[in-house]
């Protein structure tokens, strides 16, 4: 079997052996929409849950759009446009409407990278600003939340009149999806908030996992910080595995959130009858797959259909090495995953970016890890908790070898965008 993987920008061709694959978990069949700047435009005019977004704009002062950072496939532009034109014909003035990325705490994105991000249109004729979540002194105190995390929002978005978020929902490793609240909390949120929320007391909940929201903390207090900071309308968006948009959601952050969920739900699940012994799959491709720190999502994707004591195989091209110099520094400080995890399960150890490798360790808890990437010499990669491969086809050769006769297989060649489930 020919399997294309989402790999980089143009993807990763593998053979594999058919008779060994119980499943190719894909999204279900979902037409994308025909129209989908007339969809937009119908949601943006018959929101849930919220006025519709002229009613809103009328008499505020200023605006501030919060958008995702590259590292999500979202179609700024086109979101972006017929909003940008009501709260102008609203009355707010250009330049009193701010576009924030919410980078989180990754790095800020600039120059070409903006342009591909929203058009060169808005990117020369708006006001926008990157997040900045190591810089407390450009946040604003908003005090606790009920499990005790300090809430610090990015002040651009704290003082603005009207508030918007936009994003994209799919699944997500801790948050179970993207989108709605997460723009805010982790989007514009400060470290010394991220750092806590992000921390093992949430993290190693059973429920802060892909594809939960009831019971998952890490969904529960990213909405109370959320409603805390005040979000007047969200726009978000479904797309598909070319994505294209299958459906616009707008309106409260929770209801209209609420609704996009269902819908992806429907779309994104696909199961195995029993685990498996490998599961070859992928990181989703640009711009997810750009840092060993983001890949870790395909990994985690991965996690629910794979036996304990199996393997899973990833590409991920990797172009930007290995993430932040702080996610690097947490391979030097710590020779062995356990040894990782009870430093910070005793509180006296805080990294940033350390909640991406406390995910890496569930990951190993369950299963061997081989990487197929050229973005990173295999010295590097075997560094990483991980083994390197050369191939998709060595990793699954000497994984099957390993396995015996009888293995078998799951491939996934969306990556993390699947929520992959045991039926």
């Amino acid at each position: 079997m020919r399997v294309k993987f989402e790999y980089g920008r143009q993807g990763l061709y593998a053979e594999l052996p058919d008779e060994r694959i119980v499943r190719t978990l894909k999204y279900k069949e979902a037409p994308p929409l025909p129209d989908p700047g007339a969809s937009l435009l119908e949601v943006l005019t018959r929101p849930s849950g919220a006025p519709p977004l002229a009613e809103l704009a009328k008499g505020r002062k200023d605006a501030c759009i919060v958008i995702c950072d590259i590292t999500r496939p979202v179609p700024n532009e086109m979101i972006l446009r017929p909003m940008l034109e009501v709260l102008e014909q609203a009355g707010i003035a250009r330049e009193r409407i701010t576009i924030l990325v919410a980078t989180g705490l990754h790095r800020p994105n600039e120059g070409d990278e903006l342009i591909e991000m929203v058009g060169e249109f808005i990117a020369k004729n708006y006001r926008i600003e990157n997040h900045h979540g190591q810089e407390l002194s450009e946040h604003t105190y908003l005090g606790q939340s009920p499990r005790g995390v300090p809430i610090w929002i990015d002040s651009h978005y704290v003082k603005a009149d009207l508030k918007i978020t936009t994003g994209l929902i799919e699944p997500h490793l801790m948050a179970g999806f993207s989108g709605g609240r997460k723009l805010i909390c982790p989007g514009i949120a400060a470290l010394e908030t991220v750092k806590v929320w992000h921390g093992p007391d949430f993290l190693e909940n059973p429920k802060a996992d892909c594809g939960i929201l009831e019971g998952n903390p890490v969904h529960e207090e990213n909405t109370w910080i959320g409603r805390r900071a005040g979000c007047d309308f969200i726009v978000n968006v479904v797309i598909d595995t070319e994505r294209r948009p299958l459906k616009w959601v707008a309106g409260d952050m929770v209801e209209a959130f609420h609704e996009g969920v269902d819908f992806v739900r429907g779309v994104v699940r696909d199961t195995v009858k029993e685990p498996v012994d490998i599961v070859v799959t992928s990181c989703a491709g640009y711009p997810l797959d750009t840092t060993f720190y983001q890949a870790v999502k395909g990994l985690t994707g991965a996690l629910p259909i794979v036996k304990q004591g199996g393997t899973i195989v990833m590409c991920a091209s990797l172009t930007e090495g290995i993430g932040s110099p702080q996610f690097q520094q947490l391979f030097k400080e710590n020779d062995n995953l356990e040894g990782f995890v009870e430093r910070i399960l005793g509180k006296d150890y805080f990294v940033m970016d350390q909640w991406q490798l406390e995910e890496l360790a569930k990951v190993r808890r369950k299963a061997k890890v081989k990487i197929v990437s050229s973005g990173l010499a295999p010295d590097v990669l075997n560094g990483l908790f991980v083994e390197s491969a050369p191939s998709i086809e060595s990793a699954v050769a000497a994984s099957l070898a390993e396995y015996g006769p009888a293995a078998k297989m799951a491939v996934i060649p969306k990556g993390p965008y699947v929520l992959a489930q045991v039926a």
